[in-house]
């Protein structure tokens, strides 16, 4: 059965919007009343002028009214504009949406939480009734069906079938094809060899471009939500590529894809894995200390791990970098829809019935976060428009999910982020209790303008509470992926640079810094380099235990 603790808010939520409702009702009932009027009368208006234009046999649409939506890329077929009845839809459409912002907007709720979680949910709802994704009301289907003499239907039909016996019953829209990409073939094609294994992780070591090397070893630790080739999906755009040819010795974590029976496996686990892979890095080259680079959520647990070596007195990390890290969860963003308790339990029932939260749980929660580009759109191609999907690297990575550890999740989804301990009073972690502070070496942080899952702000909030003194900042334009996977062949996104330090909040920061045309690959590659020694002759990793990208990376998610 369905848990709903997962499906949507708790009965709670809605208690306190009905009672701000109420409230707003008793006590101001002329805003109430007003709301009303507004809403039909420009209803009426909207049905008078189809109903002009129906009779006319054309539409005429009012200077006033002529843009009104036009950013909407929902609405670019010239038919919303120019035909009575998707004009009429459309107009319509856009009125109630307006009204029921209008009407959320001016509740009185008890807090900016309770606000930005009906904020969020009033989105959903808008863009769920869209008029594009029903097929009555969308000319581009319809003009499809049209041409295709209903066999875009057909396809559409079979597109849906097909995503809901994959998904086990559940209707979870595929966004690239499966088929067209192979892990080790046509993406993350590096050559290198899987040097150590063990239950949680394999470690990768690839081969050397030039003849001589950085004699400290660079350890790129992924995230384990998704999985490392998008740090290699193709030549062109492969950082791990890109640092091998810097003269780096590269080496890379390849995550196990857990199933149940790693239920019981929490934070613990990682970061020894953390220490067991950095002991193994430097038993391998020979080395006394090693940079190392942390992405996502393996860069929040990167600061749990040097947080900890620092209180054990272990200096083996010369130097930090990390990709789109949170440290500081005080402002939760987008997910604080996601971080409240009633879904948080929720989650834990999902773990006491699986002992994971499985990867489509964790997919389709992200993709709700941009659901007109991650769920609405790509259904309304593949089920309306009959389109396959289509056959994008990144868009296949973005479905190559992982599952989670059960007490893992949780321990980061209550101690982390709802507790905010490591920003806090401390996390406790292996008869520790870990800070930021605790950070101290040389670092280097890496956020995304546009990134919604790790705002930048909130990375730079927690970098600023770090110890070290040695602290470096670059802001990439574009998001969580498109910002980190920016080669300098492409020239597309910028970056900022160079601000004024740390003492006087992030803003501060980003009027006093300077901006860098094309990608930041190589500002981070001089500052890598000033950190990782001499050069030496290259390191062959030899056949290591088979070839890369290892067995781990092929394992998808059930």
């Amino acid at each position: 059965m369905p848990n709903p603790g997962v499906e949507g808010p708790g009965t709670e939520f809605f208690l306190h919007t009905a009672n701000a409702w109420m409230k707003t009702l008793t006590e101001q009932p002329s805003r109430i009343l007003e709301q009303q009027v507004n809403f039909w009368g420009e209803t009426l208006k909207n049905y008078a002028g189809a109903q002009m234009g129906m009779a006319r046999g054309r539409l005429v649409v009012p200077e006033n009214e002529a843009d009104e939506g036009a950013t909407d890329k929902r609405f670019s077929n010239a038919l919303w504009k120019s035909h009575p009845y998707f004009s009429f839809v459309r107009k319509q459409y856009l009125i109630n949406a307006k009204a029921i912002q209008d009407a959320v907007g001016d509740l009185d709720l008890s807090d900016e939480v309770a606000r930005r979680r009906v904020d969020w949910l009033t989105k959903q709802v808008i863009d769920m009734m869209s008029p594009t994704n029903f097929l009555a009301t969308n000319p581009d289907a319809l003009e499809r069906a049209v041409a295709t003499e209903g066999e875009s239907l057909v396809k559409g039909l079979e597109n849906l079938v097909r995503d809901v016996e994959m998904n086990g019953g559940e209707m979870v829209v595929s966004l690239a094809d499966r088929d067209a990409f192979t892990v080790g073939e046509n993406i993350g094609t590096s050559e290198g060899a899987v040097v150590h294994r063990t239950p949680m992780l394999e470690l990768l070591q690839y081969k050397p471009a030039t003849d001589k090397v950085h004699a400290l070893p660079l350890l790129i630790f992924p995230p384990w939500i998704n999985k490392f080739y998008i740090l290699d999906l193709k030549p062109q755009n492969s950082l791990i590529r890109w640092l091998v040819e810097q003269g780096h010795s590269v080496f890379v974590v390849s995550w196990k894809n857990p199933d149940s029976s790693y239920a019981e496996v929490g934070m613990e686990e990682y970061v020894k894995s953390y220490l067991d892979v950095i002991g193994k890095v430097l038993e391998q080259t020979g080395q006394k200390k090693l940079n190392a680079v942390g992405y996502c959520i393996a860069g929040t647990t990167l600061s749990l791990t040097l947080s900890l070596m620092k209180q054990r007195g272990m200096d083996q990390v010369a130097s930090a970098t990390f990709f789109t890290t949170l440290t500081d969860f005080s402002d939760q963003g987008e997910f604080v829809s996601f971080l409240q308790d009633d879904f948080v339990n929720g989650i834990a029932e999902e773990v006491e019935r699986h002992g994971l939260m499985r990867a489509q749980l964790m997919s389709r929660t992200m993709s709700f976060l941009r659901a007109n580009d991650l769920v609405w759109g790509p259904a309304i191609r593949s089920y309306m428009m009959g389109e396959a999907p289509p056959a994008f690297d990144l868009l296949f990575w973005n479905g190559d999910s992982t599952n989670l550890p059960g007490k893992m999740a949780l321990q980061y989804l209550k101690g982390l982020c709802q507790q905010n301990a490591f920003a806090g009073e401390g996390f406790e972690l292996l008869g520790h209790k870990l800070h930021l502070s605790d950070v101290t070496i040389p670092l280097c942080s890496v956020a995304c303008e546009s990134d919604h899952i790790a705002p930048w702000k909130d990375c730079w909030r927690g970098v600023a509470q770090m110890g070290s003194r040695d602290k470096t900042f670059i802001l990439s334009e574009s998001g969580h992926i498109a910002g980190i996977v920016n080669p300098p062949s492409k020239k597309k996104y910028g970056h900022y640079i160079g601000g004024k330090g740390f003492a006087d909040g992030y803003q501060s920061w980003r009027e006093s810094s300077s901006f860098s045309d094309g990608s930041w690959w190589p500002h981070w590659g001089e500052w890598l380099a000033s950190r990782a020694g001499q050069m030496i002759a290259a390191r062959d990793p030899g056949t290591g235990l088979e070839p890369a990208p290892g067995s781990y990376v092929h394992e998808r998610a059930i």
